[in-house]
């Protein structure tokens, strides 16, 4: 199963792209940004998938989905199999 993840756009580059971090962590993935809306800034909060920044987040619904994707994890691992 494959997920979108939030990510925090720490660095940007000239060529559509951008160093996001993920979550808390020392986690850190370079996505394309060529298909946002509108220009990613330093701070923006962007949806990641297979690369690529599918859209913008503001701040809280980032901060919800990475609480939602930390407790799923510490499910699955109180309950083995359970997803």
């Amino acid at each position: 199963m494959c997920l979108a993840i939030p990510a925090e756009v720490v660095e940007l580059n000239n060529n559509d792209m951008a160093r996001c971090r993920v979550g808390k962590s020392d986690t850190y993935v370079d996505v394309s940004t060529m298909l946002l809306e509108s220009p990613a800034e330093l701070g923006d909060y962007l949806i990641v998938h297979a690369g690529f920044a599918l859209r913008k987040l503001d701040f809280q619904e980032a901060q919800e989905t990475l609480r939602l994707l930390r407790q799923m994890a510490n499910i699955n691992e109180e309950t083995p199999g359970a997803f």
